[in-house]
């Protein structure tokens, strides 16, 4: 009896009770961290492979500029810049290749974030953004695998992958509203500094040639709202956008521009004009405003052909004085054929420079002056092959010595010059800072296949913004055309053309994380 009693106050006993709540209690927490230590590793593997499709996309979008080897250059970026690493999934820890992801080139994204883009696309001028898939990774949950095993639960998901959606544009903002047709796809800026191009209005109703210009933004909607073309309009607007100085516009995408023939009314060179101190025709009660202030070098060899320091409608050629000499191409007939086919309205280069010195500076028989050559030596130049731009800016410089024809301090050095270079009618320029003044930034743009241009055209793609230094005035070389324009190649308006700094223009490229 004593035996049962005592297994019967066991049995009515609580005492111990919790021992065995808690024991149980501690089986499932031990549970839940195993496994949360199984779900970190997982969502650590997440995060690494989403940086690395982050960085890939990035990469990659970096080179989506609409070139035509964009997509090739896209492609080798994300394969050859980008090694990251994994630290629990199955495979290799490093993350580098395209064995580990895959490039899908899309011309657009859908409105709503949460859809699937379809706009794929293989054309390197239509590829916006590009989107990076990683491969699928596997990471062994070992706990999680004996907690389903245990619970007869179905196996947690163990497998993790990540996309990426980047994109590139870029833009060029408070340039001149210009386009103009290079000779080739291929064709760059930088390759050809020094040398002429021929700027001629065509292209209406008919196929675009090289050399032809027009004009970006027919619905003048990006004006800037700060300058000084805000609330024009008509002719007036068209005349600001071309001839005024900055800011005249806002942003343009290298991606896509819309554009219109260079054949326009309103007397637009005249705008163009203002930068060589000329203010006739619509631009003659311009001659104090500000918004059109000549460069600080204007010798162009031209002067009033009467009384007075203007010139409006009574321009003469000087007796004394030339304007940078043309290409030599351009007079012989021969740029299509010693230019590498550019087409007859570029040249390649070669100008006489001893003639515009023995001109301009006879006192020095022609010979280059010291103080020109000092600035072009100070500048890497070699005095003998300089660039019309490069004798520009040497020729404000030593504006003190040689533009007046001073040379000595005591005089002109031989008879007056009929033209100083420095603006005498229009006086609102700085010379210290506005010889920018002379180069226009213009769109430069493949005319010919795969765009097919004629007449007005929209979302054309730029192949680069080029810079151009107006070598003389607008519609002045006795031709009888229409709106020509003559300029000198300083390079590219994102690359380091002769390696003279300019101000013109503010270039922005963005890349970004779309998804």
């Amino acid at each position: 009896m004593r035996h049962l009693s005592q297994i019967s106050k066991l049995y009515r006993s609580e005492e111990g009770g919790v021992l065995a709540f808690w024991g149980v209690c501690l089986a499932v927490l031990l549970g839940l961290v195993a496994l949360s230590f199984d779900f970190g590793r997982l969502a650590i593997t997440q995060t690494e492979l989403q940086s690395f499709a982050d960085n890939v996309a990035l990469a990659a979008a970096g080179e989506l500029d609409g070139s035509g080897d964009a997509i090739d250059r896209a492609t080798l970026a994300a394969a050859e810049l980008i090694t990251d690493h994994q630290t629990f999934a199955s495979g290799d820890q490093t993350l580098s290749g395209a064995s580990d992801y895959t490039l899908t080139f899309l011309a657009s994204l859908p409105d709503d974030d949460s859809a699937t883009p379809t706009d794929v696309t293989a054309d390197p001028a239509d590829a916006a953004f590009v989107q990076v898939t990683v491969a699928t990774r596997t990471v062994d949950l070992t706990f999680g695998a004996a907690f389903s095993a245990l619970t007869n639960q179905a196996a947690m998901r163990n497998t993790t992958s990540a996309t990426a959606v980047a994109g590139f544009v870029s833009y060029a903002c408070d340039v001149t509203p210009m386009m103009f047709c290079i000779p080739s796809t291929n064709w760059s800026a930088d390759a050809h500094v020094g040398e002429m191009v021929q700027l001629r209005a065509g292209g209406q109703g008919s196929g675009w040639a090289p050399g032809a210009f027009g004009f970006l933004d027919p619905s003048k909607v990006l004006v800037d709202t700060d300058g000084p073309c805000q609330g024009l309009t008509g002719g007036n607007l068209d005349r600001c956008l071309i001839g005024a100085a900055g800011p005249i516009t806002q942003c343009f995408s290298k991606r896509g521009v819309d554009i219109e023939p260079g054949q326009k009314t309103g007397s637009l060179e005249a705008a163009i004009n203002t930068r060589f101190d000329m203010f006739n025709s619509t631009m003659n009660g311009a001659k104090n405003d500000a918004n059109y202030a000549p460069a600080p070098n204007v010798i162009k060899g031209i002067v009033p052909s009467s009384a007075g320091s203007c010139i409006g409608n009574n321009e003469a050629v000087s007796s004394n004085t030339i304007g940078l000499p043309r290409d030599t191409c351009f007079a012989n007939g021969t740029c299509n054929s010693v230019n590498g086919g550019q087409g007859s309205r570029f040249g390649n280069g070669t100008w006489d420079r001893h003639s515009y010195f023995a001109t301009n500076y006879a006192p020095f028989d022609g010979t280059v002056p010291a103080a020109i050559q000092a600035w072009l030596t100070m500048h890497s130049v070699h005095p003998a092959q300089p660039t019309r731009y490069e004798v520009y800016r040497a020729e404000i410089a030593a504006a003190g010595d040689i533009l007046t024809g001073d040379v000595d301090g005591n005089g002109y050095d031989g008879l007056p010059i009929a033209e100083s270079g420095r603006p005498i009618c229009n006086m609102q320029s700085n010379p210290d800072s506005d010889y920018s003044r002379r180069i226009i930034v213009a769109a430069g743009v493949n005319c010919g296949a795969p765009n097919n241009i004629s007449g007005a055209a929209t979302n054309v793609p730029v192949e680069e913004y080029v810079k151009i230094f107006l070598t003389e005035p607008a519609s002045n070389d006795g031709s009888g055309n229409s709106f020509t324009i003559w300029g000198e190649i300083i390079g590219s308006a994102g690359g380091d053309g002769s390696g003279i700094v300019e101000d013109v223009g503010v270039f922005r490229d963005a890349i970004q994380l779309y998804r």
